[in-house]
């Protein structure tokens, strides 16, 4: 990096679908000196239409967004012509969606609680190509990494599951897949010792942990 480009103002575009939020991201930042926030945007594709355009330093991303979400959009910038890093600044800190946006490309990720101080150091940290997690972040991508690998489970698996999170009995379970309850209570059996717990309700809890449900529900054993 040359003198000029180390002096010049890092250049920044905020993309986020909740009009507050984006416009209180960029009041924080305008004051910042050395930091430009040169656009925004109010959903993905727009976001990576102005990525294109205008070839910012580093591109700051909500998760969901309307149109294409952050983790789409994270791979289309990663593979497009600008060399903007993707800092993603979200409220969602799941196992999933760390992982996905990070599988993306996106080189840190932030949560929304985030201070003043600590986004303008991320922004900073980013454009220099230094990898950027939240604290809450970092520990769960290493109590991820010292969990044991856990069997990933069948289609079928998932569907009971999920009924059993909309709050479906075995038998009703069983009726809503067209197959026999004893089935369904294998099935069960297999996902208790995938997921390494003892009932329905904590199954469906711990999938919901690992993204692999996206509605709650529970019920009896």
């Amino acid at each position: 990096m040359t003198s000029q480009e180390q002096n010049r103002a890092l250049r920044v575009v905020v993309v986020d679908d909740h009009t507050v939020m984006r416009a209180g991201v960029v009041a924080l930042l305008l004051p910042e000196p050395g930091i430009e926030v040169v656009g925004e945007a109010g959903d993905g594709r727009e976001g990576v239409e102005l990525v294109e355009r205008l070839s910012p330093d580093v591109a700051l991303l909500d998760l969901r967004m309307p149109v294409l979400d952050g983790v789409a959009a994270t791979r289309r910038i990663v593979a497009g012509p600008a060399a903007t890093r993707v800092l993603i600044l979200t409220t969602y800190d799941t196992d999933a969606e760390i992982e996905h946006a990070v599988e993306a490309g996106a080189i840190g990720y932030l949560l929304k609680d985030t201070s003043r101080e600590q986004l303008v150091d991320a922004i900073r940290s980013a454009a220099r190509g230094e990898t950027v997690l939240a604290p809450r972040v970092a520990q769960k991508l290493v109590a991820k990494m010292r969990r044991p690998t856990q069997a990933a489970l069948t289609s079928r698996e998932v569907d009971v599951l999920r009924a059993v999170a909309d709050g479906l009995s075995n038998a009703e379970i069983g009726r809503r897949l067209v197959i026999g309850e004893a089935t369904v209570k294998t099935h069960l059996l297999r996902v208790f010792a995938k997921l390494d717990v003892s009932d329905r309700t904590r199954a469906v809890v711990v999938a919901l942990e690992r993204g692999l449900l996206s509605a709650s529900g529970g019920g009896a054993v």
